[in-house]
């Protein structure tokens, strides 16, 4: 089941994953990450181990190649595992396992990788991965949005579509943007829905937050209601295009 796209953008730094499938709660087994570390995401017959100690390993300095090499060969069911991961450096690795189901397989490149399985054929991974090179211009988000819904234009999950979700680090330990749909019959629409309602406050609020470097973060409610200002009419240009 699934494909996804982990990316690290060059502007910020931030890492962000997104995934879409015909499963149930995908947001809450395949996408990992920690802010300047990495991300990964462990998908087709998942194994959540893959998560933590990819982190683990991805804090403690290791390439992408060297984490897809040591979980992997310390698991079984590796044959039937896909895995993806980015390091701190951008670089980035893959592993599709042998009795993962057609069409399945992956694309990596300098700071963004694809992968994917039980899917309608290789384009939808080839339009995910173009379409992410494509759309620099577009906020990390919406980049990483666009590409799943240039890959599901393409046919995506061949049994149909269910759950997705979308996770940003950026500076902090928590992620800067979380969002995941469960169960809907348009997934990636509920989620661009969701992050539109990101927007009117919450976004705002994100910025507010504690930091290490801040740890008092912002109080003031009249800067967050100017952020919250900000952040609709960003919102409400690009989508009016």
């Amino acid at each position: 089941m699934t494909w996804s796209i982990i990316a690290k953008d060059p502007e910020t730094g931030a890492f962000g994953v997104a995934v879409t499938t015909k499963f149930f709660a995908v947001g809450a087994l395949c996408p990992h990450g920690a802010a300047r570390v990495g991300a990964l995401a462990t998908q087709a017959l998942v194994n959540p181990l893959y998560g933590p100690d990819g982190i683990r390993l991805l804090a403690e300095g290791r390439s992408a190649e060297d984490i897809v090499a040591i979980v992997t060969a310390q698991d079984p069911g590796s044959g039937s595992r896909q895995l993806h991961v980015i390091a701190r450096d951008g670089r980035t690795a893959a592993h599709t396992g042998q009795d993962c189901i057609d069409w399945c397989g992956h694309l990596t490149d300098e700071g963004v990788s694809v992968a994917g399985n039980m899917l309608a054929g290789p384009a939808v991974i080839e339009a995910t991965l173009e379409t992410y090179k494509q759309r620099m211009d577009l906020p990390f988000a919406d980049r990483l949005m666009s590409a799943l819904d240039a890959g599901q234009a393409e046919g995506g999950d061949k049994r149909g579509k269910q759950s997705a979700a979308i996770k940003i680090w950026r500076d902090e330990p928590y992620p800067m943007l979380d969002l995941r749909v469960d169960d809907h019959p348009e997934p990636l629409d509920e989620i661009r829905r969701l992050y539109g309602v990101a927007h009117e406050r919450f976004l705002a609020f994100m910025d507010a937050m504690a930091t290490r470097a801040n740890p008092g973060g912002i109080t003031d409610r009249s800067w967050i209601d100017e952020k919250a200002r900000e952040y609709q009419a960003q919102h409400e240009r690009r989508t009016s295009r």
